[in-house]
């Protein structure tokens, strides 16, 4: 029996397939089955990925026609044998010892559910965004950093986990919508209460590439982001906002008032905005972030988006002895 299984959905990806491919098998912990999910590749993925099986019997290939990486991943996932499971993408690279850490960590601790390490970005001058996504994310490794800091971003990269099937048992895998997938699921095992850790060591190399869904697929999209998290943030403030429904909004733009539409539509009601900028500021609407009360008067919800400002504002807020989680969110 394989102590792990991975599970490899793939489409249309000859010129990275085989790499990555190799990248897993490589591994210095060698108890494992690759479950490779063709769905629907039309170019020279199929041959490549038998080619490569008939030299190695751990790598195990089947078909997945309902087009999507929920339902290949779904698929490789009722086949998989081992009580820890890994998600691959088809084109990234995980160092040798990716594996051999990950078990080595969570067999030591019982207590955590998935584990996750920090990546090494690979992109083009057109990736900014994403390179500074991934600076912030490899900041962030015990759970209580992830956990509060979920509703900034996803903190932890998809093909970087490794994880007790256990967590799908009790609380389900990926599920097909109008949101990103990974993003969901990441929201709900917390929620649900998953602990999550994330080794300090950079084992996988993450590429951008311009197929990749995330630039593709409109359940990205900003939008989608913001809706999903929206739902996921609304039950966090039912339980841990002692004002709910009432909230402070830090962030008095266009931006962050589209933004809280999505709460306000669940019955968020907000009391008043927070700014910096003077010329909005009427001590009234708007106040300015100088004046704000003491902590535990109010519950402060921050909508700004930059991450250099997200970090100012954290900053700031803890400066004044407000407390993340149970005084404000970033959000």
């Amino acid at each position: 029996m394989p102590e792990i299984s991975v599970i490899l959905p793939f489409y249309n990806a000859e010129k990275t397939l085989e790499r990555s491919v190799n990248s897993i098998l490589n591994q210095t912990f060698d108890n494992f089955e690759l479950l490779a999910v063709n769905n629907n590749s039309t170019d020279n993925s199929e041959q490549i990925i038998r080619d490569l099986s008939e030299k190695d019997k751990r790598l195990k290939i089947m078909n997945e026609s309902k087009q999507g990486v929920v339902f290949a991943s779904l698929k490789g996932l009722h086949k998989a044998k081992a009580n820890l499971i890994s998600r691959a993408d088809a084109d990234d690279v995980w160092h040798p010892e990716k594996f051999m850490q990950q078990y080595a960590y969570i067999r030591e601790h019982p207590e955590i559910d998935v584990v996750s390490c920090r990546v090494n970005f690979i992109g083009n001058s057109e990736s900014k965004g994403m390179l500074a996504y991934v600076k912030e994310t490899n900041k962030y490794l015990t759970h209580t950093e992830i956990s509060i800091n979920r509703f900034s971003e996803l903190q932890v990269i998809n093909p970087t986990i490794l994880f007790r099937k256990t967590c799908i048992e009790k609380y389900g895998f990926y599920k097909e919508g109008h949101f990103p997938e990974d993003y969901e699921l990441f929201l709900r095992w917390i929620e649900k209460g998953v602990k999550y850790h994330k080794l300090p060591d950079t084992l996988l190399d993450w590429y951008d590439s311009e197929n990749r869904l995330t630039r593709t697929d409109k359940r990205y999209s900003f939008d989608a982001f913001y809706r999903i998290k929206s739902t996921y943030l609304f039950r966090f403030l039912k339980e841990n906002n002692p004002f709910f429904p009432q909230i402070v909004v830090w962030g008095a733009g266009k931006l962050s008032k589209n933004r809280l539409k999505y709460l306000e539509d669940s019955g968020i009601q907000t009391k008043y905005f927070i700014d910096v900028d003077k010329n909005k500021i009427d001590d009234k609407n708007i106040i300015s972030y100088e004046t704000i009360p003491d902590p535990g008067k109010i519950y402060i919800v921050s909508f700004v988006n930059n991450r250099g400002m997200r970090s100012k504002i954290k900053d700031f807020l803890i400066s004044k002895n407000y407390i993340e989680g149970k005084n404000f969110v970033i959000a």
